[in-house]
């Protein structure tokens, strides 16, 4: 009776206990409603340089529409380095452009000097006609053009498949929730600006050079001799350094006697037996 009454007693508090766990576990996630992980956009293949009609990319024909760097290079024969250098400054200020760089060096007939200036591309042919006007000669001038349409267009194109990226993965960034999702979307973010802020500085460059052309120029004065007279030369001072050469002179040979009397007996020696093997020679 007593193993009875246990039993009974035992199945109780299992039929009271068994609830309790089942409240205090938790309830399994179906693996249909987890959230999947933020999917990565595709990327965008930029498309070909130039504009599209009925698919058939296109670059500009006309000269307006291109972008050109043009430069010159020109060697100057004037009558004043400096003053023509200063001329050539106030030449790209008045045109619009500024100085690159400006160097003088040498003295009086002997100077030389090179100047970069630019200028806006609509005046360049006429500053190239203000440089030719305050030379007394022209000694060598040449131009050059670069086209650089077709590599503005592509970055124009690269541009915008970047930015459109760059869109995408901010609309990706608003719907993540997993902080790993997040991280490497905000990774791929930095990633891309950082590629849209080389474009855009690259395109900066562009504009900017084709824009402003650069025209360099050497400088040499007309008159090149030298003076008849250096400068400095004194009648007294040659004197002395005559003077000063006739004593080295004197004082050399004077060494030379020393040192030949000193080494008499050596060379004296040597000479004898080379006047007695001589004569020998002869009476034999």
């Amino acid at each position: 009776m007593k193993r009875l009454i246990m039993i009974i007693g035992l199945l109780l508090v299992v039929f009271l206990l068994v609830p309790v766990s089942c409240a205090r576990a938790p309830l399994p996630i179906p693996a249909e409603v987890m959230p999947a992980p933020a999917p990565m956009p595709p990327m965008v293949t930029p498309p070909a340089p130039g504009r599209e009609e009925a698919g058939v990319v296109v670059l500009p024909t006309t000269a307006e529409e291109r972008m050109i760097v043009r430069t010159g290079e020109m060697s100057l024969v004037v009558e004043e380095v400096i003053d023509a250098r200063d001329g050539i400054a106030q030449l790209a200020v008045r045109s619009g452009g500024y100085v690159v760089s400006s160097r003088i060096w040498g003295e009086e007939q002997e100077m030389r000097g090179n100047i970069s200036i630019r200028v806006p591309d609509d005046k360049f042919d006429q500053a190239l006609a203000e440089l030719r006007a305050l030379a007394v000669r022209v000694t060598a001038e040449s131009t050059s053009s670069q086209d650089i349409t077709e590599e503005y267009v592509d970055l124009q194109s690269r541009l915008k498949n970047a930015e459109a990226t760059e869109s995408q993965y901010l609309a990706l960034l608003e719907k993540a929730e997993d902080v790993e999702d997040i991280l490497r979307i905000y990774e791929a973010l930095s990633r891309i600006r950082y590629e849209i802020e080389q474009i855009k500085g690259r395109m900066q460059y562009l504009e900017r050079i084709s824009a402003m052309s650069l025209i360099s120029v050497s400088l040499r004065p007309a008159v090149t001799a030298g003076p008849l007279v250096r400068p400095g030369w004194r009648a007294s001072e040659a004197l002395k350094s005559a003077v000063r050469g006739l004593v080295i002179f004197g004082q050399g040979l004077g060494t030379a006697a020393i040192w030949s009397a000193i080494f008499s007996p050596i060379w004296g020696t040597i000479l004898g037996v080379i006047y007695w093997r001589r004569r020998r020679k002869r009476k034999a």
